[in-house]
């Protein structure tokens, strides 16, 4: 399996692109700005949308995916969600305000898209990667996913503050061999974090001193201009970890 990073800043602005990363050809792992980054071929190429939780950063290119490529699909793209993010979707998104839905177009009966709920803890599974909603704790409902493969297992968090379940979660997985997990804010910035339910260094260090599990860790959905003062926080904070920040165009591999 091949995980393309097509986007991984806090936001946008001098080639930061927001949250999507690409599994193999034919997969995403949420669709924020990232998308825009892949040609049309490769968007006509994209079945699967595992979505992690509703917030624009994380969402605002699905729609215009089905616009650009639905006509040309045989088959509708598929959105994997939790079903509480797929409700927020339906009502917030695709409601014929903000964007047409294309559950409907060109007809119920044979739509552009479809919605498929995807509870906690249920697995799905596509050839040889089977992806697993895990519980994390954010300020809409929100899941981490785990992509298992027959070479190990990677998890990403989405957007998350600290949370036992997920600790127990990736505890629970013995052949972790990354983790992609967010901090966005500096340690000054915490009552920030805590506000919107994201990790900053020190919360994140707590996070990591409880696995038993020693994978690969690299961080995600820095805060543009704060990355750097980020990443030395986080380093200091815990020296025991190799925490290393995501690059876009990076590219990780379980084989």
């Amino acid at each position: 399996m091949k995980l393309t990073i097509l986007g991984c800043s806090g936001g946008i602005g001098s080639g930061r692109h927001t949250t999507s990363f690409l599994v193999d050809d034919d997969i995403l792992i949420d669709a924020g700005t990232g998308i825009t980054t892949l040609r049309f071929e490769q968007l006509l190429a994209i079945d699967h949308v595992f979505i992690t939780h509703s917030h624009l950063d994380h969402v605002l290119g699905l729609p215009l995916l089905l616009d650009a490529v639905g006509e040309q699909r045989t088959s509708p793209v598929v959105v994997h969600a939790l079903p509480e993010v797929l409700e927020i979707l339906a009502e917030d998104l695709f409601n014929w305000r903000l964007w047409p839905d294309f559950r409907a177009i060109p007809s119920v009966a044979s739509p552009w898209l479809r919605f498929d709920p995807l509870p906690l803890g249920a697995m799905c599974t596509l050839g040889q990667r089977s992806f697993t909603p895990l519980p994390v704790q954010h300020v809409v409902p929100a899941c981490g996913i785990q992509i298992r493969t027959p070479a190990g297992s990677l998890v990403f968090s989405g957007d998350t503050t600290q949370s036992a379940a997920f600790v127990s979660a990736l505890n629970a997985i013995p052949d972790l061999r990354h983790l992609i997990i967010e901090t966005s804010f500096e340690n000054a910035l915490a009552d920030i974090a805590r506000e919107s339910q994201h990790h900053w260094p020190d919360s994140l260090a707590a996070e990591l001193a409880g696995l038993s599990v020693h994978p690969e860790v690299w961080i995600t959905h820095l805060k543009p201009g704060n990355e750097a003062a980020i990443m030395a926080e986080l380093r200091a904070a815990a020296p025991a970890w190799d925490v290393t920040a995501l690059q876009q165009g990076q590219v990780i591999r379980l084989d």
